[in-house]
């Protein structure tokens, strides 16, 4: 892509000033290669080693926010302001990552959970990836399973590192698209997972992922629906909290128990969970998937911060301020990715993983598929400007 040379010297001709850029729809995503989520997990490896050793920023003075949010009030004099509904909001989600990537760009969602009364998703997303020396756009692209892969792709690099490698069984809590991508993720560093069990909310929900499940990984030949989470987390080798929820009031998150966990189980937890006291013990594992962001997101919210945001790593957080837990209990995913704290060391720890879902993530999948998208000739070419008016 042309972009204007910087060096305004007479004896050097100027590049041109014009610029394009892409769109690409869903479609054009999945043929650039959106939903290889083998490849999903092996980008955001790199990129977690790429964060341990600092090369990234993300929004806010520490650069480690998750991004900046609208919500809506209660009331309002206003009648066409939305209602706060369950997981309304308005969110930009921007990052830079260096390395290969170079790019920077801005995840950008509104989101509702009454979408999905309207056969929409609760989210919908989009995605701009720019330049990260001039700042132009270099693609605009349709991003519900961007997000969606690389968030399940996250857990897939936890499993790798953490969970064992003979790991047969996966517990599910909340049979929707994260679970669909943190499942396929597992399947992709343990080849082995042979059985399922499931607890889902609504008989829709549960009957779709159960044909998804069986269509996409006839491997899996045993699957069980159950009623609880403790039968979610018994005698389960990998464990996943994947369901939506209203927060604000932690003792309403599903709940992690010690007395029900086997030695060896790995749990990966992407979405609203708490614990018990049992869960606290220094036996017990705690990794966070990138620690500045936990700790932005203690900074930035009122306390207890669990109230607000739902990641079991930041209820660890709120034990630490408490004197409850020790902040040296809480480790590093990039820094076990990159080789300087150990990964799983043996078959009985228990080792519990916050994934908090980073906008460098979004950089990092959406750079690969760009480059993807450019090399396949897809998408459809979007012209900013020949030459820009003012400058």
């Amino acid at each position: 892509m042309l972009q204007k040379n910087r060096d305004q010297s007479p004896d050097k001709p100027q590049a041109s000033a014009r610029i394009d850029f892409i769109y690409l729809s869903e479609p054009d995503m999945v043929r650039a290669g959106v939903t290889d989520m083998a490849a999903c997990v092996d980008t955001m490896e790199e990129m977690f080693g790429m964060l341990y050793h600092g090369d990234y920023r993300m929004a806010g003075v520490n650069n480690n926010s998750h991004g900046s949010v609208v919500v809506f009030p209660e009331s309002s004099p206003f009648p066409t302001m939305p209602k706060p509904t369950p997981d309304r909001r308005f969110m930009a989600m921007p990052a830079y990552l260096g390395g290969r990537f170079g790019t920077a760009g801005m995840k950008w969602y509104g989101s509702n959970i009454e979408n999905r009364d309207k056969g929409l998703p609760r989210s919908i997303l989009m995605f701009i990836l720019n330049d990260a020396d001039t700042g132009a756009p270099l693609a605009l692209m349709s991003a519900n399973l961007l997000s969606a892969y690389r968030t399940g792709a996250v857990p897939g690099v936890g499993a790798r590192h953490l969970a064992r490698q003979n790991s047969k069984v996966v517990g599910i809590l909340g049979p929707g698209v994260m679970a669909k991508t943190s499942l396929s993720a597992f399947m992709a560093v343990c080849p082995l997972i042979d059985t399922v069990k499931v607890k889902g909310r609504g008989k829709k929900n549960l009957d779709a992922f159960l044909a998804w499940m069986s269509e996409t990984f006839p491997q899996i030949t045993t699957v069980t629906v159950v009623d609880s989470v403790e039968e979610v987390v018994r005698e389960t080798d990998i464990v996943t909290f994947c369901g939506s929820g209203a927060t604000g009031d932690p003792s309403t998150y599903p709940t992690v128990k010690r007395e029900w966990i086997s030695p060896g189980t790995f749990l990966a937890m992407p979405a609203l969970c708490n614990i018990d006291a049992g869960m606290q013990s220094p036996e017990v594992r705690n990794v966070l998937d990138n620690p500045g962001l936990y700790h932005a997101w203690f900074e930035e919210n009122p306390k207890p911060v669990h109230n607000h945001i739902p990641a079991v790593g930041i209820r660890w957080l709120d034990l630490v301020d408490e004197g409850r837990m020790a902040l040296d209990q809480l480790e590093d995913l990039g820094k076990i990715v990159a080789g300087d704290a150990p990964g799983r060391r043996n078959d009985d720890e228990i080792i519990m993983m916050s994934v908090g879902g980073l906008p460098v993530e979004d950089v990092a999948w959406g750079t690969v598929i760009y480059r993807n998208a450019v090399e396949r000739g897809l998408g459809v070419s979007l012209n900013l400007w020949d030459a820009p008016m003012l400058r």
